[in-house]
């Protein structure tokens, strides 16, 4: 998408009136680019290794508002039992209230086994539980949220090789046993537990020669440092493009070290690199208590002070759009731009002192919101973020600078950029780029809102290629809601798709023809009965309890009033 400039609102008599910051403030500045989006809101990074329990662990109302993107759990007949835990977590029992949040799930296999490193029986061993595991998710036929199958765990040490033999000839007879049963749902690995390149060349060669390269490629950040991350990710693309594998998602599902994970400054500094690097999903590491999005939730239905910075992300939409620290460790953050509201939103942190945060690429006169959120442990609830400042900026140049005094570099902060007057009462239009996205694709469009859409909504009549999209939304009160949905329809006739909210029955939404595929302008709506706070609204072509829809349909957008 092109550069923009945002027409923030114009002036109007507000809290207090300040000039713009000088353009070199004390201590360091991250400066963010709000007219240089870079890829669509998808909450990249919010997720968590065995962040759920069975009997809804931790509650939904702590999840819904962080958007959860991917997770990853145990198999069916978990015997894992973490940190001496009883062993829980099974993909196939949480998979109902992932599914109620809008989150994916990867399930990692070797997780069958009790211990960890895990012990090697042999190979008849392993294979009989593969077919196990691969029977009980095909009979699952309620489960459409498994996006991959995980092969193996940081096999750079838990493979057992005097027992079980190379692990890259391991993972192609592994991959080749579950295409025996099961040739739809996704592979991811190789897990190592730190970037590789020379063990990640060896499996990808074996991978392709053998027509089992991963569609999720898999590593850990768990160096102790964010700092590689960019590095790491551009050494793999460089890899992939040299052995002539065509381009896969990059999932680091575990990233954080121990006395990382819970401290926001922290982990506001892994969730901008994850982010710029472009990665399509990163998990929280698991180092205590499974069943509380590894520390983000106490009590079940306490947040945390990490819990808040997810939060923050949560309410991201629109567009990431391009931050720049002044070096690969300390202050760095993560912003987005949405083009509806006018709004910017920043997290930022892993800086003490006063330091500064300059917003490029706006207009007009804004109104700017600081407020931050403390390391509290995991243990600790923090019932609200603490506001900082509330202020009207003149933007001189395009920009605005602004200080902010005293941070600790443990703490996360929340900087919106938003205009002074016009605002709605609470977010309207829901882009379907943002949403979550079920085996369909995000794609870009001029015509589009937001200049992004979903298409290929193609697949229906089976568990694991159903096309859906869920939309997680945040409504003021308990009523009738009129959807209107931003469409393309190039068939030719009218096609139609499933709708339904909070689990509720199915309906159809049809959808008259349009002058093409991805030129877009043409709605339709419909009325849905939401209540006061987070529900979650699916448009399917496939789904779990719904027949299937007719003809092909692609969506920019849902707006509620």
């Amino acid at each position: 998408m092109s550069r923009r400039t945002l027409a923030l609102a114009s002036a109007v008599t507000v809290i207090a009136a300040l000039t713009a910051a000088p353009a070199e403030a004390a201590g360091h500045t991250l400066v963010v680019d709000a007219a240089a989006p870079f890829r669509p809101v998808t909450h990249a990074a919010a997720g968590g290794l065995y962040a759920l329990a069975e009997n809804n662990r931790p509650a939904d109302s702590t999840l819904l508002p962080l958007k959860l993107n991917t997770l990853t759990q145990p198999p069916p007949d978990v015997g894992q039992k973490p940190n001496g835990q009883p062993a829980g977590g099974d993909a196939l029992k949480i998979a109902p209230q992932a599914d109620r949040v809008g989150a994916a799930q990867v399930v990692r296999m070797p997780d069958i086994y009790p211990d960890f490193p895990y012990k090697w029986v042999s190979w008849d061993d392993w294979l009989a539980k593969v077919d196990t595991m691969v029977s009980k998710r095909l009979a699952a036929t309620s489960v459409s949220n498994v996006a991959a199958w995980e092969i193996w765990n940081e096999p750079d040490w838990t493979w057992d090789t005097a027992k079980a033999g190379d692990f890259n000839a391991g993972w192609t007879r592994t991959v080749q046993r579950i295409r025996t049963r099961d040739t739809r749902t996704p592979v991811a690995g190789p897990g190592y537990a730190g970037w590789d390149a020379t063990r990640m060349r060896a499996f990808l060669t074996n991978a392709k020669n053998t027509n089992t390269v991963p569609d999720l490629v898999v590593w850990h950040e768990l160096n102790h440092s964010s700092g590689a991350i960019a590095a790491d990710v551009a050494a793999y693309r460089s890899l992939e493009s040299s052995l002539g594998i065509s381009p896969r998602q990059i999932f680091i599902n575990e990233y954080a070290w121990t006395d990382e994970v819970d401290v926001p400054g922290r982990v506001a500094n892994y969730v901008s690199k994850l982010e710029r690097a472009g990665v399509a999903a990163a998990d929280r590491a698991f180092w205590y208590e499974y069943g509380t999005v590894n520390g983000l939730v106490v009590n079940n239905n306490q947040p945390t002070g990490t819990w808040w910075l997810y939060k923050w992300y949560g309410d991201m939409a629109g567009s990431m759009v391009s931050t720049t620290p002044p070096a690969q460790t300390g202050l760095d953050g993560f912003a987005s731009y949405d083009t509806t509201r006018k709004r910017v939103d920043v997290v930022f942190g892993d800086e003490a002192g006063t330091n500064s945060v300059r917003v490029t690429g706006l207009g007009g006169t804004v109104r700017v919101t600081l407020e931050s959120t403390p390391s509290s442990g995991r243990f600790t609830a923090v019932t609200a973020p603490t506001v900082l400042s509330t202020s009207t900026y003149t933007v001189a140049n395009g920009q605005i600078t602004v200080p902010v005094p005293n941070m600790s570099a443990t703490s996360a902060y929340h900087l919106v950029v938003e205009p002074t007057s016009g605002l709605p009462a609470y977010q309207q239009r829901y882009e379907a780029e943002n949403a979550s996205v079920f085996r369909a694709q995000r794609l870009a469009g001029s015509s589009a809102s937001n200049g992004g859409y979903v298409g290929r909504i193609d697949n229906s009549g089976d568990p694991r290629s159903d096309s859906y999209l869920d939309f997680v939304v945040n409504v003021p009160s308990a009523r009738a809601y009129t959807m209107t949905i931003g469409y393309a329809n190039g068939t030719g006739a009218t096609s139609t798709q499933g709708l339904a909210y909070n689990g509720g029955g199915w309906s159809t939404v049809s959808y008259p023809p349009t002058a093409g595929w991805g030129q877009f302008g043409s709605t339709v709506s419909t009325s849905v009965t939401l209540h006061a706070g987070y529900n979650t609204i699916r448009l399917a072509k496939g789904a779990p309890f719904f027949a299937g829809g007719t003809g092909y349909a692609e969506l920019d957008y849902v707006q509620l009033t």
